[in-house]
């Protein structure tokens, strides 16, 4: 808030500066400006001016920066979130104890607690982005980049991909959840264990169409690494890196035809199978709670 009272006044006063010319000039059609004049007035009110302002404000913002965005000193942030940015969705792991719990395109933050994202990718630059938390950070392949992040309030809120990096660049996004504290710290245990949902018909025929090679459930056989986790998937919110409501009909969908959704996604569609066989599977992922 204060850096943007303070841009805020900068703006006004080059504005100001802006506006007496303006009013100068038109009080002065009347009457002739000697050349030394009219290049004082350029020269100050054109560059002196607005330049100092704009300098003033772009260092009071520097300074302020590590505040804004600090690192978290040794032992002050007791999470660490890794977030790898893939075409065209979010990898997110959470090191917390000593089990890791694993999730995609969605991430959870407890309120008031600060938090160390370490941000990489796996094939082009992404940018890692929370407009309403923070600001972005390039994700770049072969390096670790790592922001610290302290969510004030409770509440859901939007990141995007903020880099162009292919074709659904624009659909690439994810869903961020800031949770009180204590039912955070339940809810990354249960996220840490098998979904109580695992089993049944819908997993038979999920493993049977070959699902289990590129996604991995907790729980079950399904152990690929290309695709998103889908441990817990169906208390995601979104679906497919926050296109759509995350629900039985959206999934099934999304199994026939992804890339009816997303262009350029690398998972097949599945539209072969029998219509009932993808109602099983679907109903069986947003069971996987």
């Amino acid at each position: 808030m204060t850096l943007f009272l303070v841009m805020s006044f900068g703006a006004a006063l080059i504005w100001l500066a802006v506006i007496a010319v303006v009013c100068f000039a038109m009080r002065s059609q009347r009457h002739v400006v000697t050349e030394p004049v009219a290049s004082r007035l350029i020269l100050w009110g054109g560059a002196i001016v607005p330049s100092a302002v704009i300098v003033a404000v772009l260092s009071y913002a520097m300074w302020l920066m590590p505040s804004l965005r600090p690192f978290a000193a040794a032992g002050e942030a007791a999470l660490r979130i890794e977030v790898t940015g893939r075409q065209y969705w979010w990898s997110v792991t959470y090191h917390h104890a000593n089990t890791p719990a694993v999730s995609a395109n969605e991430i959870r933050l407890p309120a008031g607690r600060r938090v160390e994202l370490a941000l990489k990718s796996d094939d082009v630059i992404h940018s890692f982005w929370i407009p309403a938390l923070g600001g972005k950070m390039d994700m770049i392949p072969g390096r670790t980049n790592r922001l610290s992040l302290l969510a004030q309030k409770t509440g859901v809120f939007r990141g995007v991909c903020a880099e162009y990096c292919g074709t659904s660049h624009t659909l690439m996004a994810l869903t961020v959840v800031v949770m009180e504290p204590s039912a955070f710290e339940t809810w990354l245990a249960a996220e840490a264990k098998p979904s109580p949902g695992v089993g049944g018909e819908g997993e038979a025929l999920f493993l049977r169409h070959g699902c289990g090679a590129c996604h991995h459930v907790k729980g079950t056989q399904a152990s690929g690494l290309l695709g998103p986790d889908l441990s817990h998937f169906g208390a995601r919110q979104r679906l497919a890196a926050d296109i759509a409501a995350n629900t039985e009909a959206n999934i099934a969908r999304f199994i026939a035809a992804p890339d009816a959704f997303k262009p350029g996604v690398e998972m097949p569609g599945f539209a072969m199978l029998p219509a009932q066989d993808i109602r099983a599977i679907a109903a069986w992922l947003k069971g996987l709670r």
